[in-house]
């Protein structure tokens, strides 16, 4: 019996592990954040119910955790980003990325007091919560959109810990520089730290939050694949119905325990995120392959092709059920 498995037998009701409900999916996720709105909104609306697809949902605290449990078929289904599933591939896990509901690069370039432009960022401190992780990615490819390189311009860029984490170091001055989510870059703003860019307008690709599943799984179940990515792409367009803004920050005060203001800010990061049309996106792939055979070159042998699965998705958009939906919320 496996460590994942055991989580699961630990929070999922009885008869969800018992022979007698093998249709039943386990969707996991790794991070309790605002993105994660289309799953809860999904749950809470009742969209999983109207598509006839029996899900459970639960948290696994680290990506590498939740791919294992994926790979070793204790879970079904995956919320979580490209460079896990790239990761996972370079090793010979067979995971298919279905659906990318953000496809770029979302984060703020917040700086300290006194730095006024990308120009004064070299020699400067740069901090990240990991060194390969997320978000040390969306500082590298800040960089290269400033053009500027860490290694020529002699800027550090440190693991310090958490965006929270970050954001307090960067108060303090033990670092200098750092990209952080709108709802934590939106408070500095207010005191006044530079914000050197809102990557969000500057469409650069990276593979972020999406949908995951093993090829046997997806080739055993089209039919689950195919109404699960109906209901969540019903629960994004409810989000983005403007209408149902009070209700989708009611749900996000659920999960995160968070009061309004902060669950204007997450809704309003999930608006600016989320892709309409959650195709995957080779470019954000590739990026994501570029910079992790850095730290992991059994990454470059991985055709990042391979490792999306978009006929559901295409059947979906093609049929014109995205755009129904869209406009039975009202969405423009």
């Amino acid at each position: 019996m496996t460590i994942a498995f055991v989580i699961l037998a630990l929070l999922l009701p009885e008869k969800a592990l018992t022979a007698s409900a093998p249709s039943k999916s386990v969707i996991a996720h790794a991070a309790v954040n605002a993105r994660v709105l289309p799953l809860w909104a999904a749950k809470e609306q009742g969209f999983f119910s109207k598509y006839g697809v029996p899900a459970e949902m639960i948290f696994i605290r680290q990506a590498p955790t939740l791919v294992a449990a994926l790979t070793s078929g204790d879970i079904q289904i995956g919320y979580t980003g490209g460079t896990a599933v790239l990761g996972a591939a370079a090793s010979g896990s067979d995971l298919k990325i279905l659906a990318a509901f953000t496809n770029r690069v979302t984060y703020d370039v917040v700086a300290r007091h006194g730095i006024k432009s990308p120009e004064d960022l070299r020699g400067k401190i740069f901090g990240v919560q990991s060194i390969g992780g997320t978000v040390w990615m969306g500082a590298i490819l800040a960089l290269e959109h400033f053009g500027l390189d860490p290694n020529r311009d002699k800027i550090s860029l440190i693991a310090a810990g958490d965006q929270s984490v970050l954001a307090q170091a960067l108060v303090a001055g033990t670092i200098d520089v750092t990209v952080l989510d709108g709802v934590m870059s939106r408070t500095l703003r207010e005191k006044g730290y530079p914000i050197l860019a809102e990557l969000s307008k500057a469409n650069i690709p990276i593979s972020s939050v999406g949908i995951v599943a093993k090829g046997s799984f997806i080739d055993k179940n089209p039919q689950t694949i195919e109404n699960l990515l109906k209901a969540l792409l019903e629960s994004e367009a409810f989000i983005f119905g403007p209408a149902n803004k009070g209700t989708a920050m009611v749900i996000l005060k659920k999960y995160l325990r968070i009061n309004d203001q902060e669950a204007e800010e997450g809704y309003n990061d999930v608006i600016t995120g989320l892709d309409r049309k959650p195709h995957a996106n080779l470019a954000g792939l590739r990026n994501v392959q570029r910079l992790m055979k850095l730290r992991n070159p059994n990454v470059e042998k991985v055709k990042v092709e391979d490792l999306v699965d978009d006929r559901f998705m295409k059947k979906l958009d093609q049929s014109g059920f995205i755009d129904e939906m869209y406009a039975k919320y009202g969405v423009k």
